[in-house]
């Protein structure tokens, strides 16, 4: 698996489809994943540190998650089908390993809140990838 970090976030408030760019932290490949308008200023939220008043999805989701005794210990992108790319939460509870499968936006917006890592698989960074 190979660590990436979101390096762009494309919101446009007159599309629906917004873009987010993982890119290698060793390296210079990256690729574009599109998302929706709430998952793009979740994730947007989250990197800037914007706590609203009550939780939104991505904030209930970290807080149960701890509140069931779990952590998350990283996000991976594992395959891309079909154009369609498909994310695993990874967490820890009680020393066990408990795989969840989540669409990547989901998943990012949610590592971003909570620093989590994202890892990428090499199939997938080799199928999607662009030199930046």
């Amino acid at each position: 698996m190979i660590p990436v970090r979101l390096s762009r976030i494309l919101i446009s408030e007159t599309s629906e489809q917004q873009v987010i760019w993982l890119r290698e932290i060793s390296g210079e490949r990256g690729f574009p994943i599109v998302i929706g308008f709430f998952e793009a200023a979740a994730i947007d939220r989250n990197v800037k540190e914007i706590r609203p008043p009550r939780p939104l999805t991505h904030d209930l989701l970290a807080r149960v998650i701890e509140g069931l005794g779990s952590e998350l210990e990283r996000i991976e992108i594992t395959a891309l089908k079909e154009s369609t790319f498909y994310a695993t939460l990874v967490l820890s509870r009680n020393g066990d390993e408990v795989r969840i499968d989540s669409r990547p936006s989901d998943a990012i917006a949610l590592a971003a809140g909570t620093g989590a890592p994202i890892l990428v698989s090499e199939e997938v960074m080799s199928a999607a990838a662009q030199t930046t």
